[in-house]
């Protein structure tokens, strides 16, 4: 895995894991029972990103770690998965 390949990957898995960790403990308005006039009840009250990206990057790191090794291993390859054929194309 050359370095490119390897900083393109961890920043496709990371923005992946983030989506997956955004909802994680949010609190709207409306549920905290305080909306402000103006906004959207459904709007979250305190979005903690700064714990969310600490999160969403250690998650990450756990994947981008055992996607690198399956990969450099030889466990993972083109060649593994049913049904393609490069040289078709």
């Amino acid at each position: 895995m050359s370095i490119v390949e390897g900083i393109v990957s961890f920043a496709i898995i990371w923005w992946v894991v983030l989506f997956a960790v955004l909802p994680w403990g949010v609190r709207s308005q409306h549920e905290q029972g305080t909306v402000d006039e103006g906004t959207e009840p459904g709007a979250p009250v305190a979005a903690h990103m700064a714990r969310k990206a600490i999160a969403t990057t250690l998650i990450a790191l756990v994947i981008w770690g055992l996607y690198a090794w399956l990969t450099t291993s030889g466990i993972l390859t083109l060649d593994s998965i049913p049904g393609f054929d490069p040289v078709a194309r």
